[in-house]
């Protein structure tokens, strides 16, 4: 299994200007965007893809799309998550016959089951596939919580070798770290100081519409020239605090859009962003010479 580390951007999904289609002619040029600032690991169908608002037949026609694209010259990840396990089962199947070198699947979610149930799910799905799982933890949104507990119980899976961990807490994530998790931040504003607390990558929305200064600031610290990173980071916290406190999607797919990467609008029934916003977003994307 290929080892997963890095900048992860999770891709925005591409649709024409009526929210109806996926333009795929774009979706191409915007992982080329991609692939040359740098970025690791492309992950295509994710939250920030808006895989809730995709239909089925789109899911798996991205992930072809992207994994004939990419083509090898970064990791590809495809998020599958379900609400049942078979068609967990089957998105899973389909997403490493297309060529994935990975999964993000998140925890049966909206009345989903209990501890032994979500464990159970993993389970199957990984006994059906051969490549990386990455459990997805925002229970916000999930409406479970994967603590360092759980995730230790999945650690012994064969394939589960990674989570991605969207809490947005500090705590957490050491937590993960402390028990011997691949810990992929997921939480935009303490991307700089989880990458400082040992996570080996970040699944990061922004880089969207900032890749070749989220594979910067990566190596910056990788190669511990802190300082430069801080000063980086700093030109980019504004932009990444406001995606964390706006309609994330909306928020992100408009300063991709302003970085001139067109990415197109949020489906229904996501808004764009007010003139307000859009105020506030451009003059948080100002440090970054947007």
């Amino acid at each position: 299994m290929k080892e997963l580390k890095g900048i992860c951007c999770a891709l925005c999904t591409p649709f024409t200007e009526d929210g109806e289609s996926v333009d795929e002619s774009v979706l191409r040029a915007h992982i080329d965007s991609m692939l040359e600032a740098g970025v690791h690991i492309i992950l295509v169908c994710g939250g920030t893809g808006e895989f809730a608002y995709l239909r089925p037949e789109e899911r798996r026609r991205i992930a072809e799309i992207a994994s004939k694209h990419v083509d090898g010259r970064a990791a590809l990840l495809v998020q599958t998550s379900t609400i049942n396990t078979v068609d967990g089962i089957e998105y899973a199947k389909h997403a490493e016959g297309a060529g994935a070198d990975g999964l993000l699947i998140l925890p049966p979610y909206f009345e989903g089951p209990d501890e032994s149930g979500v464990l159970a799910h993993y389970e199957k799905i990984a006994a059906a596939v051969g490549i990386s799982i990455m459990p997805y933890n925002i229970p916000v949104h999930s409406g479970f919580d994967i603590t360092p507990a759980i995730f230790k119980r999945l650690m012994q899976i064969d394939n589960v070798r990674y989570i991605k961990d969207s809490t947005g807490d500090l705590i957490r994530i050491q937590e993960l770290l402390a028990i011997g998790a691949k810990v992929f931040n997921g939480a935009d504003p303490i991307t700089f100081f989880s990458l400082l607390a040992g996570c080996p990558g970040c699944v990061w929305g922004a880089v969207n519409a900032m890749p070749r200064e989220a594979v910067d600031l990566y190596d910056f610290v990788l190669a511990g020239k802190l300082v430069e990173a801080r000063d980086l980071w700093r030109r980019m916290y504004p932009a990444n605090h406001f995606f964390w406190t706006h309609i994330y999607n909306a928020s992100v797919k408009a300063a991709t859009n302003l970085s001139g990467r067109p990415v197109g609008p949020c489906r229904q029934p996501v808004q764009p962003l007010t003139e307000s916003e859009m105020a506030a977003l451009k003059a948080a994307m100002k440090p970054l010479g947007v």
